[in-house]
């Protein structure tokens, strides 16, 4: 179900009608709002998985205050309410406090009432449809798949995607994404895939659908010294890539990527 945040909207989405073909993308694994900067962090602070930390709503304020100048942000890692983040939908709080009109939240795996992880899409733009799908493997990993624009066949599709830890899972994934994508001819698939460019995983997706990943290798994890490349935002060739970079900004044990994409000029968005 697609959401609405109440209040009025700031200068982003201002500008983004006075430019609408041209957009800033972002994805982000924000790892529930917790702070890693070492290994030893992911050991000593692994806790903060389960109960609640009163320095987690400050990393989600400093996650919102990031994304504010983006217009379509996938958000992967996210506790859709448990008890670990005090009963608090992380991505409508980020779309509140970076003035997203829209979001949605995808809950993929409950852990009882602690812990409720989730995909989240936040966006300055009203999609015409959301749609969320199961992914196949083990229970806990989901898709979701946004449709934009109001000309019949000229419609933009954008899709959050958290990817398993096993390559055989994530092959049966990504067929699966290739599936519901094939012969659309602009889409976005961004999110955490869990594998770099080369892999298997990501050439079954390039070679049954358009998509291709211009990122060019820039890595993403873990946070405080980079050193592999697996989150990406990968596009179709409908779409112009002007920029693709990595945020380097320590929030979470992965980086956020950003690109900014141009639309065809027949196919228009709308707040």
């Amino acid at each position: 179900m697609l959401r609405s945040s109440p209040q009025p909207q700031p200068t982003p989405g201002v500008a983004a009608l006075v430019q609408p073909q041209r957009l800033r993308l972002a994805s982000f694994n924000i790892q529930t709002g917790i702070s890693t900067t070492s290994y030893r962090d992911m050991i000593t602070g692994s806790w903060r998985h389960v109960w609640p930390s009163h320095k987690r709503l400050t990393n989600l304020g400093r996650i919102a205050q990031l994304l504010r100048p983006f217009d379509i942000v996938g958000l992967q890692e996210v506790d859709g309410g448990g008890l670990r983040s005090r009963g608090i939908i992380q991505t409508q709080y980020l779309a509140e406090h970076a003035g997203f009109p829209h979001w949605h939240n995808q809950i993929n795996r409950r852990m009882g009432g602690i812990a409720l992880h989730s995909n989240g899409l936040l966006s300055r733009f009203k999609p015409l449809e959301i749609r969320d799908y199961k992914l196949p493997g083990l229970p806990g990993r989901g898709v979701v798949v946004a449709r934009y624009g109001r000309q019949p066949g000229q419609s933009l599709y954008v899709c959050v995607v958290h990817l398993a830890l096993s390559r055989r899972a994530r092959l049966r994934q990504l067929g699966f994404v290739g599936e519901l994508l094939k012969g659309f001819p602009h889409a976005v698939v961004m999110g955490d895939f869990n594998c770099e460019p080369g892999s298997p995983e990501l050439q079954l997706l390039t070679s049954t659908t358009e998509l291709s990943d211009p990122g060019r290798e820039i890595n993403t994890w873990p946070s405080w010294q980079p050193s592999r490349m697996i989150d990406h935002i990968l596009v179709t060739p409908g779409l112009k890539v002007e920029h693709v970079e990595v945020l380097h900004f320590t929030c979470s044990d992965h980086l956020p990527i950003a690109m900014d994409v141009v639309l065809p000029e027949d196919l228009k968005l709308h707040p």
